[in-house]
């Protein structure tokens, strides 16, 4: 049986979302260990390979079960016992195609982060900028929004040969002293929302123009290549 589980995990104590062969302390890896503890060797996908440190509130995951495993509730009960900084916060039988990357509609990223200092406690779950201009990275983020080809705002990636994305709304938003960017789009190239995160607010904070911001969405000229820490990053929604 094709299970589908929605998960949230704290990115902090892992080198990313997928397996890796030289650390097993990834959320793959991590999972991996709990399911073969309960007789399950199956294959993980997942609706986004986060990179290391970014969080997720609602990663979704498929995965196959033997013939013996068919209470769910059980299942979701002995994995929350094995697992360590990862929540299984729902598992339901799925059709025996799903796929949760592929069949996936729209991805959802939240990036939060303060312009004052960072407490112990947010160090790991917040990330920081300096002063910025609200209005600007709100421009900024705008010229985002449509279909473009964003071979420039992503790592390299050689398994990766469609650049293509089409994001589908852009959203700034302050709480008290917390700032909030969130994007969706059909899907995300590796490091993308970081670089895009970094890239606005770096206009937001006068060190670039818009200017040079849309000629590297055109694929004319890399202006900004430095990334948003991970640390303030999180997935939060996948919608199929």
């Amino acid at each position: 049986m094709r299970v589908k589980a929605t998960i949230s995990y704290d990115g902090s104590h892992f080198f990313g979302f997928q397996s890796q062969k030289s650390s097993h302390d990834t959320v793959v890896g991590s999972l991996n260990v709990a399911l073969k503890n309960l007789g399950i060797d199956s294959n993980i996908v997942g609706a986004g390979r986060t990179d290391k440190g970014v969080h997720a509130t609602n990663q979704i995951i498929s995965f196959d079960l033997p013939p013996f495993w068919n209470d769910l509730v059980k299942l979701k009960k002995e994995l929350n016992q094995k697992l360590k900084y990862i929540k299984i916060k729902k598992i339901t039988a799925a059709d025996n195609n799903f796929h949760a990357r592929s069949d996936a509609n729209k991805r959802e990223y939240i990036y939060i982060f303060k312009t004052k200092s960072v407490n112990v406690f947010e160090q790991n779950h917040i990330g920081y900028y300096d002063d910025f201009d609200e209005q600007k990275l709100k421009s900024a983020l705008k010229i985002f929004e449509g279909s473009h080809d964003f071979k420039l705002f992503c790592k390299t990636d050689e398994n990766q040969t469609n650049t293509f994305c089409s994001v589908y709304k852009t959203y700034y938003k302050k709480y008290k002293n917390y700032h909030a960017i969130k994007i969706s789009a059909n899907r995300f190239l590796r490091s993308q929302v970081r670089i895009i995160v970094e890239a606005s607010m770096k206009y937001a904070m006068d060190q670039i123009s818009l200017e040079m911001l849309i000629e590297q969405l055109e694929g004319d000229k890399k202006h900004s290549t430095t990334l948003a820490p991970a640390t303030g990053l999180y997935l939060s929604k996948v919608i199929y």
